[in-house]
């Protein structure tokens, strides 16, 4: 199972109820992306969310 990195965002499972109340499983999946990044002044390959490049919480390495 895929996590973010920099937030510890990862796959939530929970239910999809209908109208008539049956229930099914839905799976909710963070976009999660492989970025080049400076992690402790080295570059490494870490997986981050979207929102986490969005927000600017990634130095990406060139």
């Amino acid at each position: 199972m895929a996590v973010c990195e920099i937030c510890g965002k990862k796959t939530d499972i929970g239910n999809k109820v209908s109208f008539a109340g049956n229930r099914n499983r839905k799976v909710r999946r963070p976009n999660l992306q492989k970025v080049r990044a400076y992690v402790d002044g080295r570059r490494r390959t870490i997986t981050v969310c979207t929102k986490c490049l969005k927000a600017g919480r990634v130095v990406k390495a060139v």
